[in-house]
């Protein structure tokens, strides 16, 4: 007998030789028509694998994360298939399942994919599904494997198989294909009922430009159709959406080659929202006692040396800028904090004038490879919203909490309402991509995960998610099209204090090392405004809006009084401009509503003549004909229902 653990912590006995899904028929049959993977003492395996040990089993469905990663790997394998039936001598390297789906890197020799041949391979796949073939699982000595595919003249293949162990060597057979494989797979092809090849790209072999490049398929699957469908709509809801696309359209932000990749440049109205979102954090963080400092663009490269970023973010940073004085060598910053740790070490302290918290939207540099470039989610150049807090660990408890509501003062006023907390720790198997003692680590663990059990927050444990020279709190925000991003964060680090020798006295005359907290509630400027963006679809909230109102004259005689009524605005802090083109005004009213203004104020022969303005909203709604006066207040009301005062 074998005793099975489950994850709500009952136990079975079950005979020796029983299957997962068996497990799975024992807690219910309907349950069981629903598994699609499984997990044995935290290692993947089949439905089918036979358990002999006692341990732990979790079971998946199409619902769960694990779930939707094996449906997406299996429909990988379908895609190879596909591929190899209808281009004979394909040379297939690697296909994993990604978020929302699947891809497949191949070598066509001198054929090629287009979007005509999506179609073909989507029915093919298909095809292949409707068969109901198992996944099965075989283990393959090294040398077979390599005679295999030495045979098929896959160079692809044999690299990797070179680089595995003997006897750790499997492949997965279904139907009349078989892969290089781990495991992890959905019981039979016929649960896949949707596919949808998406794109092709050209991919580097492991992302070597020195490598042949291969071609990518992209695809993915569902076990509905209807499913799909909803997918697909989604995805064009999200094409509207992209920030890239709304930037430009909206005159916020553009990329110039002369200036180089990934370094954005804000146009007028893209650098008056980011100052007012500045202005919106600096007004709390001064209610919450932050101190703005300024720092430099670079630093000499022993600091960076000091703080472990250049041993970490070298291979990833610019490279150093040399000066005329010999072995003098500088670097474009890739991060604040050493500069604030410099900052603090400027003057002594005393355990009476801790906590001492510096803020800075300060810009920080990281050579990313230019493939991994996307508009601003990922630049070179970025501003993060930095803060760090130094104070006594007894103060730790206390900071950190003040932190998290400042971070969620932050989402709630700017419509951020889903968000899970993830709570990131280091990685045990791999110490060295850490620095710091560890019991210092386990002080700063254990320090966060009561800090958000104190805040109620929903929250999850990750391990291996840690900076490398602390543990964080992590806010992952789902946005209007339920994708996930990770925004705020918040960092307990005892090891830079260290390194750079910060101390304060205590009240025993003794010196002391204080506690670091780093956190930035936006994380930086660009990938925020990039997410805030395709969040709101552009329509961002009033307070935070370039312009609140448009004024639409119906002719060049009422232009004076559209003067007026922009003098008014102005008075009560609205932000508008006129519009007084030689053009319709269905046009007008068109490229007001593509330009996301919030609000349309039409003045004509009516509206001056009882000193008052005819309302539209965006979207299409008609307040009427109001005085200027109610029309401010309207606006003022609507703001304050985001823009609260934060409380300290």
């Amino acid at each position: 007998m074998i005793e099975i653990t489950l994850p709500d912590g009952s136990v079975r006995s079950y005979d020796n030789n029983i299957t997962a899904i068996d497990v799975a028929k024992d807690i219910s049959e309907g349950f069981a028509r629903n598994v699609i993977s499984a997990k044995f003492n935290d290692k993947t395996i089949e439905t089918s694998t036979t358990l002999t040990t006692n341990g732990n089993l979790v079971l998946y469905t199409w619902r769960d994360t694990e779930g939707k990663q094996a449906f997406w790997h299996s429909s990988a394998h379908i895609l190879a298939q596909a591929l190899e039936e209808l281009y004979p001598g394909v040379k297939l390297s690697i296909g994993p399942a990604i978020e929302n789906g699947f891809y497949y890197d191949i070598d066509l020799g001198d054929r090629s994919i287009s979007d005509k041949d999506f179609k073909t391979i989507e029915d093919k796949m298909l095809e292949i599904a409707r068969g109901k073939h198992e996944f099965k699982i075989k283990s393959v000595s090294k040398a077979d494997a390599l005679s295999l595919y030495k045979e098929q003249g896959n160079e692809y293949k044999v690299e990797l198989i070179e680089n595995l162990q003997d006897g750790d060597i499997t492949f997965c057979d279904h139907s009349t294909f078989t892969d290089l494989c781990r495991g992890g797979h959905i019981p039979n092809t016929g649960i896949v009922k949707a596919v949808k090849i998406l794109s092709v790209a050209g991919a580097y072999w492991r992302g070597d430009e020195n490598n042949k490049q291969l071609t990518r398929v992209y695809g993915t699957s569902f076990p509905k159709q209807k499913e799909l469908k909803e997918y697909l709509e989604l995805l064009e809801e999200a094409k509207k959406r992209d920030h890239r696309k709304l930037g430009k359209q909206l005159e916020l932000f553009t990329f110039s080659q002369k200036v180089g990749q990934g370094l954005p440049l804000w146009l007028p109205k893209g650098a008056a929202l980011r100052a007012r979102l500045e202005d919106f954090l600096k007004k709390a963080q001064q209610k919450a006692g932050y101190e703005m400092v300024v720092t430099p663009h670079i630093g000499q490269k022993e600091l960076y040396v000091t703080s472990g970023h250049y041993a970490k973010y070298g291979e990833d940073s610019f490279q150093p800028i040399k000066t005329p004085k010999e072995d003098e060598e500088f670097l474009l910053k890739p991060m604040n904090c050493p500069h604030h740790c410099e900052i603090y070490n400027a003057k002594p302290f005393s355990y009476k004038e801790l906590p001492k918290r510096y803020a800075e939207f300060g810009t920080v540099y990281r050579y990313e490879q230019s493939g991994e470039l996307h508009g601003l989610t990922r630049v070179r150049g970025f501003t993060q919203d930095d803060a760090h807090i130094f104070c006594t660990p007894d103060q730790l408890d206390t900071e950190f909490k003040e932190v998290i509501d400042l971070v969620l003062y932050v989402f709630g006023s700017l419509g951020f309402e889903n968000f899970t907390a993830q709570v990131s720790l280091r990685d045990p198997d791999n110490p060295d991509k850490y620095i710091g003692k560890d019991h210092l680590w386990d002080k700063a663990e254990q320090a966060i995960i009561n800090a958000a059990k104190d805040k109620g927050l929903n929250f999850v444990i990750e391990t291996g998610e840690a900076a490398f020279y602390g543990p964080k709190l992590d806010f992952m925000v789902k946005d209007a099209l339920g994708r996930q991003w990770q925004l705020g964060t918040i960092q307990v680090d005892y090891t830079l204090p260290e390194r750079f020798d910060l101390t304060y006295k205590g009240s025993d005359n003794e010196l002391h090392r204080p506690v670091m907290i780093h956190r930035a509630p936006f994380g930086s400027m660009e990938r925020f405004v990039a997410i805030l963006l395709e969040h709101t679809g552009g329509n961002f909230p009033l307070w935070l809006m370039p312009e609140q109102a448009i004024i639409l004259s119906i002719s060049e005689k009422y232009e004076k009084y559209a003067e007026k009524v922009l003098n008014l605005l102005e008075n009560d802090e609205i932000r508008a401009l006129i519009d007084n083109r030689n053009e319709t005004m269905g046009k007008k009213i068109r490229e007001a509503e593509m330009n996301k203004i919030p609000y349309m104020i039409i003045v004509g022969e009516n509206e001056e003549s009882e000193n008052k303005i005819s309302v539209r909203k965006h979207g299409g709604e008609d307040l009427g004909m109001i005085n200027v006066k109610d029309f401010s207040e309207i606006v003022e009301k609507e703001i304050n229902k985001t823009l609260k005062q934060f409380k300290v």
